[in-house]
């Protein structure tokens, strides 16, 4: 199966050549960096390091991942992945094994249920996790471990979802469409590294409270929707 791995990325100049050449090439058919308004040299890194250079204006972690999506169409699976280091490349075969077998239609890396480096996750952001998976299984009755950003899924699928989230909010969405779609939801054990660099999630003040209310009103917001 053709796979595509897209990077989403913001000012990852220091870690975006590294985290590309861990990706093991003899499995995939392309990596895709999304420059998403980086006022550092990521894209040239990128670029040098051997991944094709998507540029993405409008700012938002959604807006990148619907950017790389579109430019991978033509891929069988899409493996989304951060571009700071946090998460390991190396791991692919288990991401996207259960895709690949026929097992699954999305699969989850897991920080929770796998090794997390030491610092690698702020308290608060360990709190925010298991809050946000209690909600999901409350409210949708999904058992996943982690809402993290490594992850596989079926191309055809993901554009049957017709994601609309362009901020924060796209990881819970995917996993929330693709429940309600009754489709084949996994989560894998992973190991998870501290990032290179100031989180802009958990990293500010800012970031955590954005990154929070979006993360809690997007399952909301489907409750009553179609």
């Amino acid at each position: 199966m053709k796979i595509d791995v897209v990077i989403p990325a913001f000012n990852e100049a220091q870690a975006i050549g590294d985290v590309i050449r861990a990706v093991p090439v003899d499995r995939v058919h392309e990596i895709i960096v999304v420059d998403n308004a980086s006022l550092d040299d990521t894209a040239r890194q990128a670029a040098l390091a051997g991944a094709r250079v998507v540029h993405e204006p409008r700012r938002g972690y959604g807006a990148a991942c619907l950017a790389g999506a579109k430019a991978a169409i033509r891929s069988d699976i899409i493996v989304f992945l951060d571009g700071d280091r946090s998460d390991d490349p190396r791991q692919l075969d288990a991401i996207t094994g259960p895709v690949v077998q026929g097992r699954a239609d999305l699969v989850i890396g897991s920080r929770i249920g796998g090794a997390m480096e030491k610092g690698a996750m702020p308290l608060h952001g360990k709190l925010g996790n298991y809050l946000i998976i209690r909600v999901l299984r409350l409210l949708f009755d999904i058992r996943v471990s982690d809402i993290g950003s490594f992850r596989a899924i079926r191309t055809d699928v993901l554009f049957e979802l017709k994601m609309e989230q362009m901020t924060y909010g796209w990881p819970v969405e995917m996993v929330i469409k693709a429940a309600r779609k009754k489709l084949r939801i996994q989560s894998v054990p992973i190991t998870y590294r501290r990032r290179i660099g100031r989180s802009k999630v958990t990293g500010t003040l800012k970031g955590t409270i954005m990154a929070a209310y979006h993360m809690f009103w997007v399952p909301l917001r489907y409750i009553w929707r179609d």
